[in-house]
């Protein structure tokens, strides 16, 4: 796929489709609530959660590419940076040489 990220692609279609099916239930309850209809709660509920897949899993690869908050991109960055060696003293241009 075009976008690299730490975490297997058929993991984050598995973290999709768990979101969705939960989702999926949320949207049905609160369709029926409104509408009072099965038939409406159902196809509402049955055609988000195709599109609302294909969104979350391109947001949850896009997000594994950001280092914002992630524990080990946060321990490499906090380490401190090596120090720099002082350059040797030259004895050229006026330096005295013992």
């Amino acid at each position: 796929m075009f976008l690299r990220a730490p975490e297997a692609h058929s993991r984050s279609f598995l973290k999709a489709v768990s979101w969705r099916i939960l989702g999926s239930i949320d949207t049905f309850v609160i369709s029926y609530f409104v509408t009072g209809r099965l038939v409406f709660a159902a196809s509402i509920a049955s055609v988000e959660t195709f599109t609302k897949i294909i969104l979350f899993y391109f947001h949850e690869r896009a997000w594994a590419l950001s280092p914002f908050g992630r524990a080990d991109k946060v321990v490499a960055a906090a380490e401190p940076a090596p120090e720099a060696k002082p350059a040797p003293a030259s004895t050229s241009e006026g330096a005295v040489a013992h």
